[in-house]
Protein backbone atom coordinates (compact mmCIF):
# COMPACT_ATOMS: atom_id res chain seq x y z
CA UNK A 1 0.00 0.00 0.00
CA UNK A 2 3.07 2.13 0.04
CA UNK A 3 2.73 3.60 -3.20
CA UNK A 4 -1.61 4.95 -2.37
CA UNK A 5 -0.01 5.96 0.64
CA UNK A 6 2.54 8.30 -0.87
CA UNK A 7 -0.19 9.35 -3.67
CA UNK A 8 -2.28 10.71 -0.33
CA UNK A 9 -0.10 12.30 1.55
CA UNK A 10 -1.73 15.18 1.05
CA UNK A 11 -4.97 14.14 2.46
CA UNK A 12 -3.72 11.48 4.96
CA UNK A 13 -6.03 11.91 7.68
CA UNK A 14 -9.11 11.60 5.04
CA UNK A 15 -7.35 8.73 3.34
CA UNK A 16 -6.86 6.87 6.88
CA UNK A 17 -10.34 7.79 7.87
CA UNK A 18 -11.70 6.23 4.82
CA UNK A 19 -10.10 3.24 5.23
CA UNK A 20 -11.02 2.55 9.17
CA UNK A 21 -14.47 3.36 7.73
CA UNK A 22 -14.49 0.14 5.81
CA UNK A 23 -12.97 -1.73 7.62
CA UNK A 24 -14.88 -1.85 11.17
CA UNK A 25 -12.53 0.97 12.40
CA UNK A 26 -9.17 -1.51 12.10
CA UNK A 27 -6.41 -1.87 9.60
CA UNK A 28 -2.98 -3.15 8.84
CA UNK A 29 -1.51 -1.08 6.35
CA UNK A 30 1.66 -3.38 4.48
CA UNK A 31 4.57 -1.76 2.71
CA UNK A 32 7.69 -3.28 0.89
CA UNK A 33 9.31 -5.98 3.41
CA UNK A 34 12.62 -3.45 3.17
CA UNK A 35 10.80 -0.59 3.93
CA UNK A 36 9.58 -0.91 7.61
CA UNK A 37 6.70 0.92 6.66
CA UNK A 38 4.06 -1.33 8.04
CA UNK A 39 1.85 0.04 10.02
CA UNK A 40 -1.44 -1.18 12.19
CA UNK A 41 -3.82 1.58 12.67
CA UNK A 42 -6.96 1.65 14.68
CA UNK A 43 -10.16 4.04 15.52
CA UNK A 44 -12.18 1.17 17.28
CA UNK A 45 -13.53 2.25 20.95
CA UNK A 46 -12.15 -0.82 22.57
CA UNK A 47 -8.71 -0.75 20.96
CA UNK A 48 -7.92 2.77 21.86
CA UNK A 49 -9.43 2.10 25.89
CA UNK A 50 -7.33 -1.06 26.03
CA UNK A 51 -3.79 0.78 24.35
CA UNK A 52 -3.94 4.10 26.15
CA UNK A 53 -5.76 2.60 29.56
CA UNK A 54 -6.56 -0.93 30.47
CA UNK A 55 -3.19 -2.50 29.12
CA UNK A 56 -0.86 1.24 28.98
CA UNK A 57 1.88 -1.08 29.82
CA UNK A 58 2.10 -2.45 26.86
CA UNK A 59 2.17 0.48 24.61
CA UNK A 60 4.59 2.90 24.91
CA UNK A 61 5.96 5.23 22.18
CA UNK A 62 7.77 2.87 20.77
CA UNK A 63 11.22 2.50 19.65
CA UNK A 64 10.36 4.23 16.13
CA UNK A 65 9.15 7.01 17.80
CA UNK A 66 12.25 8.36 19.22
CA UNK A 67 13.75 8.06 16.16
CA UNK A 68 10.57 9.80 14.02
CA UNK A 69 10.92 12.74 16.36
CA UNK A 70 14.42 12.87 17.31
CA UNK A 71 13.73 16.29 17.10
CA UNK A 72 12.15 16.66 20.17
CA UNK A 73 15.42 14.94 21.82
CA UNK A 74 14.68 12.84 25.70
CA UNK A 75 11.16 15.71 26.40
CA UNK A 76 8.32 14.19 27.95
CA UNK A 77 6.83 13.17 24.71
CA UNK A 78 9.73 11.33 23.91
CA UNK A 79 10.44 9.11 26.27
CA UNK A 80 8.84 5.83 28.40
CA UNK A 81 8.76 4.38 31.55
CA UNK A 82 11.15 5.71 34.26
CA UNK A 83 11.82 8.52 32.58
CA UNK A 84 8.62 9.70 31.61
CA UNK A 85 7.13 9.39 35.34
CA UNK A 86 9.69 11.27 36.36
CA UNK A 87 9.00 14.05 33.88
CA UNK A 88 5.39 13.95 34.49
CA UNK A 89 5.79 14.02 37.47
CA UNK A 90 7.77 17.21 37.51
CA UNK A 91 5.50 18.98 35.15
CA UNK A 92 2.73 18.18 37.01
CA UNK A 93 4.14 19.66 40.20
CA UNK A 94 4.46 22.78 38.96
CA UNK A 95 1.72 23.18 36.77
CA UNK A 96 -0.26 22.49 39.90
CA UNK A 97 1.34 25.38 41.90
CA UNK A 98 -1.10 27.45 43.56
CA UNK A 99 0.47 30.83 41.03
CA UNK A 100 0.80 28.65 37.79
CA UNK A 101 -3.01 29.03 36.64
CA UNK A 102 -3.24 32.66 37.75
CA UNK A 103 -0.33 33.41 35.77
CA UNK A 104 -2.03 32.08 32.53
CA UNK A 105 -4.98 33.54 33.22
CA UNK A 106 -2.72 36.75 33.87
CA UNK A 107 -0.27 36.18 30.47
CA UNK A 108 -3.76 35.18 27.95
CA UNK A 109 -5.51 38.06 29.09
CA UNK A 110 -2.13 40.48 28.69
CA UNK A 111 -1.49 39.31 25.51
CA UNK A 112 -4.66 39.62 24.17
CA UNK A 113 -4.96 43.50 25.15
CA UNK A 114 -1.19 43.82 23.25
CA UNK A 115 -0.98 41.71 20.76
CA UNK A 116 -4.30 40.31 19.68
CA UNK A 117 -6.83 43.06 20.01
CA UNK A 118 -4.63 45.92 18.22
CA UNK A 119 -3.60 43.37 15.62
CA UNK A 120 -7.62 43.03 14.69
CA UNK A 121 -7.96 46.75 14.99
CA UNK A 122 -5.27 47.05 12.30
CA UNK A 123 -7.07 44.54 10.26
CA UNK A 124 -10.53 46.13 10.01
CA UNK A 125 -9.46 49.64 10.12
CA UNK A 126 -7.32 49.36 7.02
CA UNK A 127 -10.04 46.89 5.69
CA UNK A 128 -7.77 44.66 4.87
CA UNK A 129 -7.77 40.50 5.31
CA UNK A 130 -6.02 38.67 7.77
CA UNK A 131 -4.76 35.22 8.14
CA UNK A 132 -6.03 33.97 11.34
CA UNK A 133 -4.33 30.95 11.87
CA UNK A 134 -1.01 33.02 11.84
CA UNK A 135 -2.48 35.23 14.12
CA UNK A 136 -3.37 32.96 16.44
CA UNK A 137 0.16 30.60 15.71
CA UNK A 138 2.12 34.09 16.61
CA UNK A 139 -0.37 34.38 19.83
CA UNK A 140 -0.04 30.93 21.71
CA UNK A 141 4.13 31.47 20.34
CA UNK A 142 4.30 34.70 22.20
CA UNK A 143 1.78 33.34 25.51
CA UNK A 144 3.37 30.13 25.47
CA UNK A 145 7.34 31.14 25.38
CA UNK A 146 6.02 33.85 28.38
CA UNK A 147 4.90 30.96 30.41
CA UNK A 148 7.70 28.75 29.51
CA UNK A 149 10.88 30.32 29.26
CA UNK A 150 9.87 33.87 31.24
CA UNK A 151 10.24 35.91 27.97
CA UNK A 152 8.31 37.22 24.96
CA UNK A 153 9.28 37.03 21.39
CA UNK A 154 6.25 39.75 20.53
CA UNK A 155 5.77 38.07 17.29
CA UNK A 156 2.40 39.02 17.12
CA UNK A 157 2.44 42.92 16.73
CA UNK A 158 0.68 45.13 13.64
CA UNK A 159 3.51 44.70 11.23
CA UNK A 160 4.14 40.64 11.67
CA UNK A 161 7.56 40.37 11.69
CA UNK A 162 9.54 37.58 9.82
CA UNK A 163 10.39 35.85 12.83
CA UNK A 164 12.32 32.43 11.50
CA UNK A 165 12.20 30.73 14.72
CA UNK A 166 8.70 30.55 14.92
CA UNK A 167 8.12 29.31 11.20
CA UNK A 168 10.38 26.24 12.07
CA UNK A 169 7.75 24.75 14.60
CA UNK A 170 5.61 24.33 11.30
CA UNK A 171 8.76 23.02 9.12
CA UNK A 172 9.58 20.02 11.51
CA UNK A 173 5.71 19.47 12.26
CA UNK A 174 5.65 18.67 8.61
CA UNK A 175 8.97 17.06 8.16
CA UNK A 176 7.77 14.16 10.86
CA UNK A 177 4.83 13.57 9.51
CA UNK A 178 6.55 12.48 6.32
CA UNK A 179 8.89 10.27 7.84
CA UNK A 180 5.90 8.04 8.71
CA UNK A 181 4.91 7.47 5.02
CA UNK A 182 8.11 7.50 3.82
CA UNK A 183 10.44 4.18 3.52
CA UNK A 184 12.80 5.29 6.47
CA UNK A 185 15.96 4.47 4.08
CA UNK A 186 14.42 7.12 2.31
CA UNK A 187 14.22 9.91 4.83
CA UNK A 188 17.50 9.08 6.09
CA UNK A 189 19.40 9.50 2.75
CA UNK A 190 17.53 12.43 2.85
CA UNK A 191 18.90 13.50 5.80
CA UNK A 192 22.31 12.06 5.32
CA UNK A 193 22.52 14.59 2.08
CA UNK A 194 20.60 16.81 3.85
CA UNK A 195 18.09 17.48 1.31
CA UNK A 196 14.42 17.99 1.54
CA UNK A 197 12.08 17.96 4.45
CA UNK A 198 15.20 16.69 6.11
CA UNK A 199 17.35 19.73 5.37
CA UNK A 200 13.78 21.75 6.15
CA UNK A 201 13.82 19.81 9.62
CA UNK A 202 17.54 20.35 10.07
CA UNK A 203 17.68 24.01 9.81
CA UNK A 204 14.22 24.08 11.59
CA UNK A 205 15.97 22.65 14.68
CA UNK A 206 18.79 24.53 14.56
CA UNK A 207 16.81 27.50 14.58
CA UNK A 208 14.83 26.37 17.39
CA UNK A 209 17.95 25.49 19.62
CA UNK A 210 19.12 29.23 18.92
CA UNK A 211 15.72 30.53 20.46
CA UNK A 212 16.15 28.16 23.16
CA UNK A 213 19.51 28.74 24.34
CA UNK A 214 19.09 32.82 23.83
CA UNK A 215 16.24 32.33 26.06
CA UNK A 216 18.35 30.53 28.78
CA UNK A 217 20.81 32.76 28.57
CA UNK A 218 19.01 35.71 29.15
CA UNK A 219 16.67 33.64 31.62
CA UNK A 220 20.22 32.69 33.76
CA UNK A 221 22.20 36.41 33.63
CA UNK A 222 18.54 37.73 35.00
CA UNK A 223 17.84 35.46 37.94
CA UNK A 224 22.12 35.76 39.02
CA UNK A 225 21.42 40.03 38.97
CA UNK A 226 18.34 39.38 40.99
CA UNK A 227 19.92 37.12 43.44
CA UNK A 228 23.15 39.37 43.48
CA UNK A 229 20.78 41.88 44.59
CA UNK A 230 19.24 40.17 46.65
CA UNK A 231 16.11 39.95 45.33
CA UNK A 232 12.88 37.30 45.93
CA UNK A 233 11.93 35.26 42.79
CA UNK A 234 8.46 34.33 43.98
CA UNK A 235 7.07 36.78 41.54
CA UNK A 236 8.52 34.46 38.37
CA UNK A 237 6.04 31.56 37.65
CA UNK A 238 7.79 30.71 34.10
CA UNK A 239 9.04 26.92 34.24
CA UNK A 240 11.91 27.63 33.09
CA UNK A 241 13.20 29.88 36.07
CA UNK A 242 11.55 26.54 37.88
CA UNK A 243 14.16 24.45 36.06
CA UNK A 244 17.08 26.47 36.76
CA UNK A 245 16.21 26.87 40.50
CA UNK A 246 15.91 22.69 40.71
CA UNK A 247 18.96 21.91 39.19
CA UNK A 248 21.76 20.47 40.85
CA UNK A 249 24.29 22.86 42.22
CA UNK A 250 27.14 21.81 39.68
CA UNK A 251 24.77 21.15 36.95
CA UNK A 252 24.87 23.34 33.74
CA UNK A 253 21.87 25.42 32.67
CA UNK A 254 22.70 24.57 28.91
CA UNK A 255 22.78 20.81 29.77
CA UNK A 256 20.82 19.23 26.54
CA UNK A 257 17.87 17.32 29.30
CA UNK A 258 16.67 21.00 29.90
CA UNK A 259 16.45 22.52 26.41
CA UNK A 260 14.77 18.91 25.70
CA UNK A 261 12.44 19.54 28.60
CA UNK A 262 11.28 23.31 27.60
CA UNK A 263 11.49 22.25 24.20
CA UNK A 264 8.28 19.75 24.80
CA UNK A 265 6.14 22.47 26.44
CA UNK A 266 6.87 24.62 23.61
CA UNK A 267 5.78 22.34 21.24
CA UNK A 268 2.65 21.28 23.47
CA UNK A 269 1.57 25.06 24.18
CA UNK A 270 2.15 26.92 20.72
CA UNK A 271 0.26 24.23 18.11
CA UNK A 272 -2.42 22.66 20.38
CA UNK A 273 -4.02 25.73 20.82
CA UNK A 274 -3.38 27.80 17.78
CA UNK A 275 -4.64 24.71 15.48
CA UNK A 276 -7.55 24.13 17.72
CA UNK A 277 -8.55 28.08 18.03
CA UNK A 278 -8.57 27.99 14.02
CA UNK A 279 -10.62 25.21 13.57
CA UNK A 280 -13.05 26.36 16.29
CA UNK A 281 -13.75 30.08 14.15
CA UNK A 282 -14.00 28.39 11.12
CA UNK A 283 -17.09 26.53 12.35
CA UNK A 284 -18.40 29.31 13.77
CA UNK A 285 -18.35 31.83 10.90
CA UNK A 286 -19.53 28.01 8.84
CA UNK A 287 -22.81 28.12 11.40
CA UNK A 288 -24.05 31.56 11.30
CA UNK A 289 -26.99 30.10 13.93
CA UNK A 290 -24.17 28.24 16.53
CA UNK A 291 -22.29 32.10 16.36
CA UNK A 292 -25.61 33.80 16.91
CA UNK A 293 -25.61 31.40 20.41
CA UNK A 294 -22.33 31.54 21.24
CA UNK A 295 -21.84 35.31 20.65
CA UNK A 296 -25.15 35.75 23.03
CA UNK A 297 -24.02 33.83 25.65
CA UNK A 298 -20.82 35.94 25.04
CA UNK A 299 -21.93 39.24 25.06
CA UNK A 300 -24.73 38.51 28.03
CA UNK A 301 -21.95 37.92 30.27
CA UNK A 302 -19.00 40.58 29.44
CA UNK A 303 -21.79 42.93 29.10
CA UNK A 304 -22.40 42.58 33.08
CA UNK A 305 -19.21 43.09 33.68
CA UNK A 306 -19.61 47.04 32.92
CA UNK A 307 -16.97 49.22 30.50
CA UNK A 308 -13.64 48.24 30.99
CA UNK A 309 -14.23 45.09 33.36
CA UNK A 310 -14.65 42.68 30.84
CA UNK A 311 -11.17 41.90 30.78
CA UNK A 312 -11.36 40.55 34.51
CA UNK A 313 -13.42 37.27 33.98
CA UNK A 314 -12.57 34.81 36.49
CA UNK A 315 -11.87 30.64 36.41
CA UNK A 316 -15.69 30.26 37.86
CA UNK A 317 -16.69 32.97 35.04
CA UNK A 318 -15.32 31.16 32.46
CA UNK A 319 -16.68 28.03 33.16
CA UNK A 320 -19.90 29.62 33.08
CA UNK A 321 -19.87 30.09 29.21
CA UNK A 322 -21.21 26.54 28.77
CA UNK A 323 -22.58 26.52 25.02
CA UNK A 324 -18.76 27.95 23.80
CA UNK A 325 -17.50 25.58 25.99
CA UNK A 326 -19.68 22.87 23.58
CA UNK A 327 -18.18 24.68 20.48
CA UNK A 328 -14.56 23.98 22.06
CA UNK A 329 -15.46 20.56 22.40
CA UNK A 330 -17.01 20.09 18.78
CA UNK A 331 -14.44 21.42 17.52
CA UNK A 332 -11.27 19.55 19.33
CA UNK A 333 -13.62 16.34 18.54
CA UNK A 334 -13.95 16.98 14.50
CA UNK A 335 -10.24 18.19 14.49
CA UNK A 336 -8.50 17.21 17.40
CA UNK A 337 -4.57 19.46 17.53
CA UNK A 338 -2.70 16.11 17.70
CA UNK A 339 -4.69 13.75 15.36
CA UNK A 340 -2.48 10.55 15.61
CA UNK A 341 -1.24 8.75 18.56
CA UNK A 342 2.14 6.23 17.60
CA UNK A 343 2.07 3.13 20.06
CA UNK A 344 4.44 0.02 19.97
CA UNK A 345 3.59 -3.30 21.70
CA UNK A 346 6.55 -4.05 24.16
CA UNK A 347 5.35 -7.50 23.53
CA UNK A 348 2.68 -9.52 21.26
CA UNK A 349 -0.84 -8.91 22.13
CA UNK A 350 -4.35 -9.75 21.12
CA UNK A 351 -6.26 -6.51 20.70
CA UNK A 352 -10.13 -6.95 22.11
CA UNK A 353 -10.85 -6.38 18.14
CA UNK A 354 -9.30 -9.92 17.50
CA UNK A 355 -6.59 -8.59 15.99
CA UNK A 356 -2.75 -9.62 16.77
CA UNK A 357 0.29 -7.49 17.23
CA UNK A 358 3.36 -8.40 17.09
CA UNK A 359 5.93 -6.91 19.42
CA UNK A 360 7.39 -3.38 18.29
CA UNK A 361 4.39 -3.18 15.63
CA UNK A 362 4.15 0.27 14.55
CA UNK A 363 0.71 1.39 15.43
CA UNK A 364 -1.51 4.09 15.35
CA UNK A 365 -4.50 5.91 16.81
CA UNK A 366 -6.22 7.98 14.62
CA UNK A 367 -8.40 10.73 16.78
CA UNK A 368 -9.13 12.61 13.84
CA UNK A 369 -10.93 9.13 12.31
CA UNK A 370 -12.70 8.61 15.56
CA UNK A 371 -14.62 11.78 15.31
CA UNK A 372 -16.07 10.91 12.03
CA UNK A 373 -17.24 7.38 13.26
CA UNK A 374 -21.34 6.67 13.06
CA UNK A 375 -20.73 4.06 15.47
CA UNK A 376 -18.82 6.31 17.96
CA UNK A 377 -20.88 9.57 17.52
CA UNK A 378 -23.94 8.49 15.60
CA UNK A 379 -25.04 9.63 12.50
CA UNK A 380 -25.05 13.35 13.33
CA UNK A 381 -21.00 12.79 13.53
CA UNK A 382 -19.75 15.16 10.91
CA UNK A 383 -22.37 18.22 12.16
CA UNK A 384 -21.40 20.63 14.33
CA UNK A 385 -23.08 21.09 17.54
CA UNK A 386 -22.05 22.14 20.41
CA UNK A 387 -25.80 20.92 22.09
CA UNK A 388 -23.77 17.24 22.17
CA UNK A 389 -21.97 18.54 25.03
CA UNK A 390 -25.04 20.25 27.48
CA UNK A 391 -27.05 18.39 29.63
CA UNK A 392 -30.85 18.78 29.91
CA UNK A 393 -29.62 20.67 33.14
CA UNK A 394 -28.02 22.86 30.77
CA UNK A 395 -24.38 21.58 32.26
CA UNK A 396 -21.73 20.24 31.12
CA UNK A 397 -21.40 16.87 29.48
CA UNK A 398 -18.51 14.90 29.94
CA UNK A 399 -17.58 12.04 27.77
CA UNK A 400 -14.88 9.72 28.99
CA UNK A 401 -11.42 10.32 27.66
CA UNK A 402 -10.97 7.31 25.55
CA UNK A 403 -13.83 8.33 23.28
CA UNK A 404 -13.14 12.48 23.68
CA UNK A 405 -9.24 11.76 22.84
CA UNK A 406 -8.02 15.13 21.92
CA UNK A 407 -6.40 15.37 25.31
CA UNK A 408 -5.54 11.87 25.13
CA UNK A 409 -6.64 9.01 27.61
CA UNK A 410 -5.21 6.94 30.57
CA UNK A 411 -1.98 7.48 32.27
CA UNK A 412 -0.32 9.92 29.37
CA UNK A 413 -3.43 12.58 29.68
CA UNK A 414 -2.88 15.49 28.79
CA UNK A 415 -2.16 17.86 32.13
CA UNK A 416 -2.74 21.45 29.95
CA UNK A 417 -6.50 20.23 29.30
CA UNK A 418 -7.96 23.10 31.90
CA UNK A 419 -5.41 25.60 30.85
CA UNK A 420 -6.12 24.92 26.73
CA UNK A 421 -9.70 25.57 27.71
CA UNK A 422 -8.95 28.52 29.98
CA UNK A 423 -7.22 30.56 26.77
CA UNK A 424 -9.51 29.21 24.32
CA UNK A 425 -12.00 30.59 26.15
CA UNK A 426 -10.46 33.87 26.82
CA UNK A 427 -9.52 34.34 23.15
CA UNK A 428 -12.51 33.30 21.61
CA UNK A 429 -14.47 35.50 24.61
CA UNK A 430 -12.68 38.31 23.14
CA UNK A 431 -12.70 37.94 19.46
CA UNK A 432 -16.89 37.34 19.23
CA UNK A 433 -17.27 39.81 21.67
CA UNK A 434 -15.84 42.80 19.48
CA UNK A 435 -15.88 41.51 16.20
CA UNK A 436 -17.38 39.12 13.46
CA UNK A 437 -15.02 37.53 11.97
CA UNK A 438 -16.00 36.45 7.97
CA UNK A 439 -14.23 33.89 5.71
CA UNK A 440 -12.92 35.11 2.71
CA UNK A 441 -14.40 33.61 -0.32
CA UNK A 442 -12.85 30.39 -2.99
CA UNK A 443 -10.90 29.62 -0.04
CA UNK A 444 -9.21 26.23 -0.24
CA UNK A 445 -10.62 25.09 3.41
CA UNK A 446 -8.24 21.37 4.62
CA UNK A 447 -6.04 19.80 6.86
CA UNK A 448 -1.94 20.37 6.43
CA UNK A 449 0.27 17.24 5.66
CA UNK A 450 1.98 17.56 9.69
CA UNK A 451 1.28 15.51 13.04
CA UNK A 452 -0.37 18.91 14.26
CA UNK A 453 -3.84 19.33 12.91
CA UNK A 454 -2.88 22.91 11.64
CA UNK A 455 -4.97 24.20 8.61
CA UNK A 456 -3.16 23.60 4.84
CA UNK A 457 -3.20 27.14 3.03
CA UNK A 458 -4.06 29.08 6.34
CA UNK A 459 -7.67 31.23 7.63
CA UNK A 460 -8.41 34.19 5.58
CA UNK A 461 -10.84 36.27 7.04
CA UNK A 462 -12.16 39.82 7.27
CA UNK A 463 -13.16 41.83 10.57
CA UNK A 464 -16.22 43.92 10.93
CA UNK A 465 -17.09 45.80 14.65
CA UNK A 466 -19.74 44.43 16.31
CA UNK A 467 -22.41 46.61 17.52
CA UNK A 468 -22.60 47.47 21.63
CA UNK A 469 -25.37 45.74 22.08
Amino acid sequence: MSISLFQNRNRIHEYLTDILRNTDGTFHIKGPWFSNMDLFTTCDLTNTHYMLSKNFTNYPKGRDYARIFDVLGEGIFNVDHKAWEDQRKTVQFLLGHRNFHPFVQDTTWKKVASGLLPVLDNVLEKRNEVDLQQVFQRFTFDATSILVLGHDPATLTVDFPDVPYEKAFGEAEQAVLYRHILPEFFWKFQKWLRIGKEKKLADAALAIDNFILHCVTLKNEELQRMEKGGECLDNHHDLLTSYIMDLDENASVFDKSLRDKVLSLLFAGRDTVSAALTWLFWLIATNPFEEYKIHREVSTLLNKKGEGNWRILDKEELKSMVYLHGAICEALRLYPPVPLQHKGPVQSDVLPSGHRLKKHTKSVLSFYSMGRMESIWGKDCLDFKPERWITEKGGIRHEPAYKFSAFNAGPRSCLGKEMTFMQMKIVAASIMFHYKIQLVEGQSICPSDSVILHMLNGLRVRVTRRSAT
